[in-house]
């Protein structure tokens, strides 16, 4: 609607007489008021209210129907939630329906209170007496009106309908609202509310039923999926099935018909840049880049190595110059010369000399000739080894222990070493094998590389098989593997011991310790036999190795990892793609709908559109009408409502009653001028006629009948 100023719309609303009625129709999801005797509303917006704060100042705003988009920038909608007066259909927050007949008023031009024109409001169908009459003290009390009528908006569309040649005096109207959905008879021309039918089934629930479905269906885009976007999504692809049934088995069977009545909602999406191949200049630019910073690193390299030389060269000229001082020294005065010196003795000066001197032949690239003379070194260090205890006062017992201590260890490192020398020989020796095969014939090569592979891998997956089922492999009787089983033998022994001393020392005090063979058995039961278990063994590392010579010949080789052995795919990240910012709706286009004909599809028991036509019929026939009327009821039964819109809800209805109707029962399907607009149309129409002012109630008629009268009061639909 075109934008009209506060000036333009009170100077509009005094040009009309007080006598032209306001014509309200007050619907759960649009609020529409304007004028009687009008062709359109002067007001529409959506029925509800929010209550966001300003950003900055916490201030709190009251904000009628849809908010601003602009006013995101200064108000936190998102923490406001939009509130509604109605409860299925029904007014009982009528705190809420004050702000909003606050702002519908201030938009008609009646800014001041009292409102001194009568006010003709639509309501549900069978309205709680409670609500009606809250609506009433309402106008009353807060803005003064003069007088009020009630009427029923399913019943001021058929009327309309009705004037305009669309339907017969003797029919159905169902109105499939925003949160329910009425059946209501007309005979001729009044509707019959004791045989009318409701279900608490609308628009709003078809709308939050799509909602959940894509939410689910595409989690990664619910900030995507609002309120909003999910209405127009399905007022604008959703469809009712003809048969639901063949329809899903269409969808289940991918028939190409089912991709054709699939829809796509592209959301915003950026390509990633895609990088070009580098052209020959810049090659050119990085190779020269890369071949200054390797010269520069060349350059630092061969600077610190001559720094470390002279620093070397220095400290072995010190050192020689400390043993040809030390030569001149008499016998008594060594101690104190050494003392200043920092060294113990002329051995010590001589051994440092030595590993100057490696250190400096290393550093300028010679060979560095390293001679061992492990006998005479160990005969000078451990002097007391082979000497019997017998000859040895207890300090030197205790010193021969220690030597024998050291001499064990240093042993095991030479042997660690000379094994490590020995392995690398082995490995040198074995690329050079596989060096020689690879140049004398690639092909067997491979082939026989690839053999071990795989021959190596299943050993390897085999043997962690073994690790996590048991050593046998054998199951339980439950079909999982027990704790027994799951252990290898050194692990059984140490449990067989525990248990063996805890039965031996009974439930008593705990004792263990006490006694000389607690310790061996502690010993026995701490000590290392898991070696097995402990790093990889030999068919690991071999099958590493295997594996790496295939990287260096096959670059399009990628080893099994752990988690692919063990049966579980890893990962695969890609990049994101058009594809991954679409949203399909198939399915979803006549599932979301079918609820208005199967309510149960989302947990409630209540009747279908075409199940509420025939029990509406069943309770007229049953209201002592004749049989003739009701059986001519079906031949004008008018569709109304924003939920009647779908494409397939004539067909749909016709096949519905069709099989709960007698065979040869003459069935027309009409559809509303206009589903939305025609209840306030004939309000407006009706609000314009003398039958008006004849079934208003004034103020006085309020404060001297009350809330009994109200009960009473019911509305003759005369145009």
């Amino acid at each position: 609607m075109p934008f009209i100023s506060k000036i333009q719309r009170q100077t509009d609303y005094n040009l009309i007489p007080p006598s032209c009625p306001i014509v309200i129709d007050n619907g759960a999801s649009y609020f529409r008021i304007g004028w009687a005797g009008e062709s359109e509303p002067r007001i529409i917006f959506r029925n509800i209210v929010q209550r966001p704060r300003h950003k900055i100042t916490g201030e709190t705003v009251t904000i009628v129907g849809d908010h601003d988009p602009a006013l995101l920038k200064y108000f936190d909608c998102t923490r406001s939630g939009p509130r509604s007066a109605f409860d299925n259909d029904v007014v009982f927050q009528f705190e809420i329906m004050e702000y909003i007949l606050d702002f519908a008023f201030d938009r008609l031009g009646a800014d001041e209170a009292p409102i001194n024109h009568p006010i003709l409001i639509t309501e549900c169908a069978c309205n709680p007496v409670h609500s009606r009459s809250k609506m009433a003290e309402l106008l009353f009390e807060t803005y003064g009106v003069p007088s009020i009528a009630f009427g029923v908006d399913a019943a001021f569309s058929y009327k309309y309908n009705q004037k305009l040649g669309n339907c017969d005096r003797n029919g159905l109207a169902i109105c499939s609202g925003f949160t329910t959905s009425h059946v209501i008879p007309f005979i001729n021309g009044e509707p019959v509310y004791e045989a009318c039918c409701r279900t608490n089934v609308g628009g709003y629930h078809v709308t939050n039923y799509l909602k959940q479905l894509l939410s689910l269906k595409y989690p990664h885009h619910i900030q995507r999926l609002t309120w909003e976007k999910v209405e127009d999504l399905k007022m604008e692809h959703c469809y009712i099935a003809i048969d639901y049934a063949s329809e899903v088995r269409l969808f289940q069977k991918g028939a190409k018909e089912a991709e054709e009545k699939t829809r796509c909602w592209q959301l915003p999406w950026t390509p990633q840049p895609v990088e070009e191949p580098p052209s020959e200049e810049e090659m050119a630019r990085k190779a020269a880049l890369k071949e200054r910073q390797g010269q520069r690193l060349r350059e630092m390299a061969e600077a610190k190595r001559s720094s470390k030389i002279n620093e070397l060269e220095n400290e072995l000229k010190g050192l020689e110059f400390l043993i040809h001082q030390l030569r001149h020294v008499n016998g008594n005065d060594v101690q104190s010369f050494l003392a200043e010196t920092g060294y113990v003795s002329k051995q010590e000066i001589e051994s440092a000399i030595v590993k100057v001197t490696q250190s400096l032949r290393k550093a300028k690239g010679e060979q560095v000739e390293v001679e061992e003379n492990p006998e005479v070194s160990n005969s000078e260090k451990y002097t007391l080894i082979d000497v019997p205890d017998s000859m040895l006062t207890p300090e030197q017992v205790k010193e021969k222990k220690r030597q024998l201590f050291l001499k064990t260890t240093s042993e095991g490192r030479q042997r660690a070493k000379q094994k490590r020398f020995e392995e690398e020989l082995e490995r040198e020796r074995r690329n050079k094998e596989d060096e020689q095969r690879l140049l004398e014939n690639p092909e067997l090569y491979m082939e026989q590389l690839w053999a071990k592979y795989k021959d190596l891998s299943e050993k390897v997956d085999q043997r962690k098989r073994q690790k996590t089922n048991g050593n046998n492999g054998n199951e339980n009787v439950s079909g999982g593997v027990g704790r027994g089983e799951r252990l290898n033998a050194a692990q059984k022994e140490r449990m067989r011991l525990l248990t063996t001393a805890a039965f031996d020392r009974g439930k008593g005090e705990d004792t263990f310790g006490t006694k000389d063979e607690d310790w061996q058995l502690y010993k026995k039961m701490s000590k290392d036999n898991d070696d097995e278990d402990e790093g990889p063994n030999e068919d690991e590392v071999e099958l590493a190795r295997v594996a790496s010579k295939l990287r260096e010949i096959d670059p399009s080789f990628f080893p099994k990892s752990d988690a692919s052995s063990s049966g579980t795919e890893q990962p695969r990240f890609c990049p994101l793609t058009e594809e991954d910012f679409q949203i399909l709706i198939g399915v979803e286009r006549f599932r979301c709908p079918e609820i208005l004909f199967n309510p149960n599809l989302i947990g409630i028991e209540q009747a279908g559109l075409d199940e509420m036509a025939g029990v509406s019929i069943r309770r007229l026939q049953s209201n002592s009408q004749s049989l003739e009327v009701s059986d001519g009821l079906t031949n004008s039964i008018l569709i109304m409502g924003g939920s009647c819109l779908y494409p397939g809800m004539s067909e749909r209805l016709e096949a519905g009653i069709r099989m709960i109707r007698p065979c040869g029962t003459a069935i027309r399907i009409i559809k509303a001028s206009d589903a939305v607009l025609d209840a306030w149309l004939g309000a407006a129409l009706f609000a314009s006629t003398v039958h008006f002012q004849r079934q208003v109630f004034n103020r006085s008629d309020y404060y001297e009948k009350g809330e009994d009268w109200l009960r009473r009061y019911q509305l003759k639909y005369t145009f």
